[in-house]
């Protein structure tokens, strides 16, 4: 007894297997591609996302840049503008985890996941296709609120490469957080519970930490976590690679804010490996 082997109709090709780094990284390019394409096709959504970072870099520089007191400087505007213009940059680059988490959520309730997942495609294309849309429109909203902070003052002074360096600590810490997005946009049933669930958490994360004020200048209990919150690692990275910092301000004893580029990269490489992990084996089965 024989058997054979039916073979793929004249024209087409067998579909591919699923696996592999060079058909993953095409598949993921393929779905970054048709994020970016979408979300040039409806515009307004980067407009109001530009919209938000511009108003909290001139509402804090004006109304509260003559009233907050830094170690080494004083209550001393200009100082406070360099100071927080760090915090504002990783403010920004961290809540596009709630449209990254909204874009996936509604590509659930269309039931467009389920078509992506009955492709012969990688495993986790899709979501790192669409954590790499994110990112570039990310870049695209950090170099807008750049242009005005230079506008109203702020400026770097440790020269270009540091500068760029500062840029890229804050894109790595976007990145990981709109994995965290992804995982939160596949457990939610609709995309505004996405949205709601990539914000709620977010404000306590970047209110205690170090973006706005010192840590000098909370309750003793905040401060060890704001010290070791994450985002903090990252805003005094920056702010130490753009030259931002007071003369005479008083480094924290806290591991992270000793060594805060190390802290910054750390932080974010764990966070990308666990939430990637996570969302991957949440989209296998989500439905």
């Amino acid at each position: 007894m024989s058997t054979t082997t039916a073979e793929p109709a004249p024209g087409t090709r067998a579909p591919r297997s699923a696996g592999g780094i060079r058909q993953s990284l095409s598949d993921s390019l393929v779905i970054a591609q048709r994020n970016l394409l979408r979300m040039m096709r409806i515009p307004e959504v980067i407009i109001f996302g530009l919209i938000q970072p511009i108003m909290f870099v001139v509402l804090f520089s004006y109304v509260f840049g003559g009233s907050i007191n830094l170690p080494g400087a004083g209550v001393d505007a200009e100082a406070y503008r360099s100071f927080l213009m760090a915090g504002i940059f990783a403010q920004t680059v961290t809540f596009a985890t709630a449209g990254a988490g909204a874009g996936i959520a509604e590509d659930m309730h269309k039931g467009l996941i389920d078509r992506f997942r009955s492709l012969p495609m990688a495993r986790g294309a899709v979501l790192t296709g669409r954590t790499l849309a994110d990112l570039v429109q990310t870049a695209l909203t950090l170099v807008v609120l750049a242009v005005v902070a230079l506008l109203v003052g702020w400026r770097a002074h440790e020269g270009i490469l540091k500068a760029l360096a500062g840029f890229g600590l804050l894109l790595l810490l976007g990145y990981a957080f709109t994995w965290i997005g992804a995982l939160i946009g596949l457990s939610v049933r609709t995309p505004e519970a996405a949205t709601s669930g990539g914000l709620v958490w977010l404000f306590p994360l970047t209110f205690i930490s170090i973006a706005f004020v010192p840590a000098e200048n909370m309750p003793s209990f905040l401060q060890n976590v704001a010290e070791w919150n994450p985002f903090s690692a990252t805003v005094l990275a920056c702010r130490e690679l753009f030259g931002n910092l007071p003369a005479n301000y008083p480094t924290p004893d806290a591991w992270p804010m000793e060594n805060p580029v190390l802290a910054s990269v750390l932080w974010s490489v764990v966070i990308i490996a666990l939430f990637r992990t996570l969302a991957v084996r949440k989209y296998r089965s989500a439905t």
